[in-house]
C-alpha cells in the first residue's frame, strides 16, 4: 500500500506515524513544502521573546531522523500542486523539477494561512507573521537588529503570546483588535483582568478598531506607521499580522473535493473527505463542535494531533466506532505575563448568538485554601442547560486556571451534568486544592440555581434594577464607603437578621437585588431574604464581576 501525506507538523507527522507503527509493509512519503516537517510553531512566540534561546529545541524531528526511526521518506521543499483524483496521482514541485506521485491512500494535511484583510502596506518588509520556522527567525532578527516598536495586529492567543514576548524584549508594543476586547473568545468580564494585565506591563490596547494603512516611513525614526480607523497613529519598527486564520484548502478544491462555505475541507467522522481515497486533519479541515454541533475549522494543535492518529487507523481498516470523531471543545489556555486564561465549551455569547437557552454562574474562588499562604483567587464563568448539562467554562488568573479548565474540559467531555460536576473528587491538599474546589463550587451554584435556592441577576441587568429594585449592598460599611452603587442601601450580611424590617421599608414592595464583593456573603443574605419572603436575587459574581463587565460604571463614595 503506498500512502502519501500532503503536510508535516501535528496533523500530517501524526498519521504518517501511526501508519508506519500499524503497516510496517506500506511505503508512506511525506511531502512538506517547507524546510522543516516537524517543529513545536506552538513555542515560536516564545524563541521570539528569548524564553526558548535554542532555536534547535523547536526542531522536533528531521527527515534523517524520522526516516532512521519510522523508515519514512520524507521530502522537505516538495510542493504538491496538484491532485487528480481520478488517476489517484499528486503532481510535486521541487528543486529537481515536477514528478507524478500515485497513491493508495492520500492524507491532506495543508494547514491554514494567515488571514490578511485589504490594508494597504502589508507587503511591506517590516509587517510579519509567526506561524513557521523562519518567521521566528526573521522577527528574532528584527529584534536583535535594533527594531524599538512593535504593533501586533489581532489580540487572540497568537497576537497575545507574541505581544508579551516582544514586550520581554524591551520593545514599546501597541495591540490592536477590531473586537471590544481582548482575547475575543473569552467573555468580557473576564477579558477586562487580561486586559488590565496588558496595561500593567506597558502593552497600549486599542479595539474597538483596525488597521487602516500601514505605511514606511525612514523620516520619522521608525521604519513605518500604522494609522487605525480610530485616527490613531501608531509608529513601529515591526508589524505582527495576527488577525487570525484560513484553511489552506486550495488543493483540495482543485481536486474537487467537498468544501464547507468558508473553504474548510469537509470529512466525515473518520477524517475521510468526499473523495473515498483521501482523508485530512488539521487546520484545513471543518469539525464539528462538541456542545454547539456548529461545523468549523478550530485550529489546535491537539485536535490536529489525534485527527492524524484517526485517518492512519481509518485508511488502514483499524479504526472502530468508539474511536471515530467526537468533536471538539475548542479548549485552549494562553499566559499573558503573570495571568492565565483558559477556555473550553461554548461561552455565552456563543450560546446566545444561537439562541441556545442557558444559565450563567460567575465565582472568584482561591486556587488552594485560603489559609494556605499564596492562594490567588480563579475567575471562572461556567455555562449549563436547563437541565443540568455542562456546556462551556472560562478561567482568568494568576495559578491553578488551566487545572480547572482541564477538569471541566474533560467532564465535558464525558457529558457531565453539573450534578456530576459537584459530586466530582478531586485532590486535595492545602497547598494545592481547596476540600470545595473552584469546579465542585460550580457544580454547588449550579444546583442551587437549578433547584430555585438561588435566583441570579447580572451586569446587564444592572440598568433596570438602577429603576425598578432597592440595591442591597451587603458588604462591610467600609467596603460600602470606598464605592458603592447609586440608591443603595447597606446593611453587612451579618447583621441582616436584625434589620429586616428596614430592609422591608425602604423595598416598599419592590424586588431586591443583593450583592456584595464575589457572591457568596449576598448569597448568604439572599437565603434570609427569601426565606422572609422577600423578591429576591443575587448578583452573579459580585461586584468584581461587575466593574469589570462595566468600566464605564461611576459609583457613589461615602457611608451610607
Amino acid at each position: 500500500m503506498k500512502i502519501v501525506v500532503i503536510g508535516g507538523v501535528a496533523g500530517g507527522m501524526s498519521a504518517a506515524a501511526r501508519a508506519r507503527r500499524l503497516a510496517e509493509d506500506a511505503e508512506i512519503v511525506v511531502l512538506e513544502r517547507g524546510e522543516y516537517v516537524s517543529f513545536a510553531n506552538c513555542g515560536l512566540p516564545y524563541h521570539v521573546g528569548d524564553e526558548i534561546p535554542d532555536r534547535t529545541s523547536l526542531l522536533l524531528q528531521t527527515p534523517e531522523s524520522l526516516g532512521a526511526s519510522l523508515g519514512l521518506d520524507v521530502r522537505t521543499g516538495h510542493e504538491a500542486t496538484a491532485i487528480d483524483p481520478r488517476a489517484r496521482t499528486v503532481t510535486v514541485r521541487s528543486a529537481s523539477g515536477d514528478q507524478t506521485l500515485g497513491y493508495d491512500a492520500l492524507v491532506l494535511a495543508p494547514g491554514a494561512t494567515a488571514v490578511r484583510p485589504p490594508v494597504d502596506g502589508l507587503d511591506l518588509p517590516q509587517v510579519q507573521t509567526l506561524r513557521t520556522v523562519p518567521d521566528a527567525d526573521t522577527m528574532r532578527a528584527m529584534v536583535d537588529g535594533g527594531a524599538r516598536r512593535a504593533v501586533v495586529l489581532g489580540a487572540g492567543f497568537i497576537g497575545l503570546e507574541a505581544a508579551e514576548a516582544l514586550r520581554g524584549r524591551g520593545l514599546e508594543v501597541d495591540l490592536v483588535d477590531l473586537a471590544p476586547h481582548v482575547l475575543p473568545p473569552l467573555d468580557e468580564d473576564l477579558a477586562r483582568l487580561v486586559d488590565d494585565e496588558l496595561g500593567a506591563h506597558g502593552v497600549r490596547t486599542h479595539v474597538g478598531t483596525a488597521a487602516q494603512a500601514v505605511t514606511a516611513t525612514p523620516e520619522a525614526g521608525t521604519a513605518v506607521e500604522v494609522r487605525l480607523d480610530d485616527g490613531s497613529v501608531l509608529p513601529a519598527d515591526l508589524v505582527v499580522l495576527s488577525v487570525g486564520v484560513r484553511p489552506d484548502s486550495r488543493l483540495a478544491e482543485a481536486a474537487g473535493l467537498e468544501l464547507t462555505p468558508q473553504g474548510a475541507i469537509v470529512v466525515d467522522a473518520t477524517q475521510q473527505t468526499s473523495d473515498p481515497h483521501v482523508w485530512a486533519v488539521g487546520d484545513a479541515t471543518a469539525v464539528r463542535h462538541e456542545v454547539t454541533g456548529v461545523l468549523a475549522a478550530v485550529p489546535l494543535a491537539g485536535p490536529a494531533n489525534r485527527q492524524g492518529r484517526r485517518a492512519a487507523d481509518a485508511l488502514l481498516g483499524r479504526l472502530t466506532p468508539e474511536r471515530a470523531a467526537r468533536g471538539v471543545l475548542g479548549t485552549a489556555v494562553v499566559r499573558v505575563f503573570g495571568l492565565t486564561a483558559a477556555i473550553t465549551g461554548a461561552s455565552q455569547r456563543t450560546l446566545r448568538d444561537l439562541g441556545v437557552e442557558h444559565h450563567v454562574v460567575h465565582l472568584h474562588h482561591g486556587h488552594h485554601a485560603g489559609y494556605f499562604p499564596g492562594a490567588e483567587p480563579v475567575h471562572m464563568t461556567v455555562t449549563f442547560a436547563p437541565d443540568g448539562r455542562l456546556l462551556g467554562a472560562q478561567a482568568v488568573g494568576r495559578a491553578g486556571v488551566d487545572k480547572r479548565i482541564d477538569v471541566l474540559a474533560t467532564a465535558l467531555a464525558a457529558g457531565m451534568t453539573m450534578d456530576d460536576v459537584a459530586e466530582l473528587e478531586l485532590a486535595y491538599a492545602p497547598p494545592y486544592g481547596s476540600a470545595k474546589d473552584p469546579v465542585t463550587m460550580a457544580g454547588f451554584t449550579a444546583q442551587n440555581v437549578l433547584d430555585g435556592t438561588l435566583r441570579l441577576w447580572y451586569p446587564r441587568d444592572l440598568d433596570e434594577v438602577l429603576a425598578r429594585a432597592l440595591v442591597l449592598d451587603v458588604r462591610s460599611a467600609a467596603e460600602f464607603a470606598d464605592g458603592h452603587l447609586p440608591g443603595a442601601l447597606n446593611v453587612p450580611h451579618t447583621a441582616l437578621r436584625s434589620r429586616l424590617a428596614e430592609v422591608r421599608e425602604a423595598a416598599a414592595g419592590r424586588p431586591v437585588r443583593v450583592h456584595c464583593a464575589s457572591g457568596f456573603r449576598s448569597y448568604l443574605a439572599h437565603r434570609v431574604l427569601d426565606q422572609a419572603g422577600f423578591d429576591v436575587a443575587n448578583l452573579s459574581g459580585g461586584m468584581l464581576t461587575l466593574r469589570a463587565a462595566r468600566p464605564d460604571l461611576t459609583l457613589d463614595r461615602g457611608a451610607a
